[in-house]
């Protein structure tokens, strides 16, 4: 039996939430970063279409999703799929949580992941009874490492990975024989430049692996990028062999991505207005949100892509937490991302054009006593 598991974390933010609601205009939570615009029309009409989902679904998915997907890398990320070699998943975390119970890791091996990043990594680690290491330098991944990840854009710290580090993660990984997996969920969320004009590579990008995909995958997400959280809408790519293992795994454990979900998944897939419509959303609302954090003598650190402004103002990161719930802002705190953000918070870009605003305000008007 594996050991005992953490306590969920966002549990300690309970009595910073409860300050926040006491504010005379309520709470703003900036915490999560849950889509808050309506799903696309035609996406919406998809799932609709397709709701006499009467027969089980096929866990590899539909051919015309698989074909979809394999058209969509070639033509948002610049890299030539089989359209066998990609599988879809409940949403991304159920992906990264049990990726590494899915590969058969268990007690012996490592898991390895960004010293700033999303918790789901080491609790997959966790899940399988693996050990679990944050590191950033490829060079310094350790021998017994079997899976390696690396996210690009950042959550939370919204960093890019070039085609060089790229190319560097891939082949210590296959120094090391371990499976690389990029997660890459934020992918056309750009901001700062080359990334507001030129593609954020993929892993699978042919200037880093070649037409080899061996020991590679590439996981990505359409809850951002087509207001799909809810619809648990997501994929991953790249060797075939693995995802032959991963199809006969998941199909043993029932898990199959709903037909009507599928369904929906095409639309959003073969549809780039959507896209491009909510790009402009999130820029707009991170360029009203940015400079008011900076005039509240925040810096921001990263953020080059992706949802997230992740901030600092050089003070302990509970502190600023409480800082900004005496203004009515619930905020991520940067400990929850690794033992390495114990100054910065998180704010996501995900809250209503109303709601941002109002943030700005609030961080321009007089400090708050925390």
């Amino acid at each position: 039996m594996r050991g005992p598991l953490p306590d969920y974390p966002w549990d300690a933010m309970a009595p910073f939430a409860a300050r926040a609601a006491e504010h005379p205009g309520g709470a703003i939570n900036l915490s999560v970063g849950s889509p808050v615009d309506p799903t696309p029309a035609r996406v919406r009409a998809a799932l609709v279409d397709a709701s006499d989902a009467h027969a089980y679904p096929a866990t590899a998915g539909d051919r015309e999703l698989r074909a979809a997907i394999a058209e969509w890398y070639l033509r948002r990320r610049g890299a030539t799929v089989d359209p066998e070699a990609v599988l879809p998943t409940i949403g991304s975390k159920e992906l990264v949580a049990l990726l590494p119970f899915l590969l058969g890791l268990g007690p012996e091996e490592t898991v390895v992941f960004p010293t700033v990043a999303y918790p789901s990594y080491a609790m997959g680690a966790a899940l399988a009874g693996a050990r679990a290491v944050a590191c950033d330098d490829p060079h310094e991944w350790p021998e017994g490492t079997k899976l390696a990840w690396v996210n690009s854009p950042s959550n939370p710290d919204g960093r890019v990975l070039d085609v060089d580090a790229l190319r560097a993660a891939v082949a210590r990984a296959r120094e090391l024989g371990a499976v690389l997996v990029s997660d890459e969920c934020y992918a056309e969320l750009g901001w700062e430049a080359p990334w507001d004009t030129e593609r954020i590579p993929s892993v699978l990008d042919p200037r880093v692996v070649g037409d080899d995909h061996s020991g590679v995958l590439s996981a990505y997400s359409l809850s951002k990028q087509s207001n799909l959280a809810g619809y648990r809408a997501a994929f991953i790519a790249g060797d075939r062999e693995l995802i032959d293992r991963l199809l006969t795994v998941r199909k043993h454990a029932g898990l199959m991505q709903a037909a009507p979900v599928q369904a929906a998944m095409i639309a959003a897939l073969r549809d780039e207005e959507h896209v491009a419509e909510q790009r402009e959303r999130y820029r707009a609302r991170r360029e009203i949100l940015l400079p008011a954090l900076l005039a509240a003598g925040y810096r921001i650190d990263g953020s080059e892509a992706g949802l997230y402004l992740w901030a600092t103002r050089g003070a302990d990161a509970w502190e600023s937490v409480a800082e900004f719930a005496e203004r009515g802002i619930v905020v991520g705190p940067g400990p929850f991302y690794g033992d390495g953000s114990t100054e910065h918070v998180r704010l996501a870009l995900t809250a209503s054009d109303a709601d941002i605003a109002e943030v700005a305000a609030r961080l321009r008007a007089a400090p708050a006593s925390a």
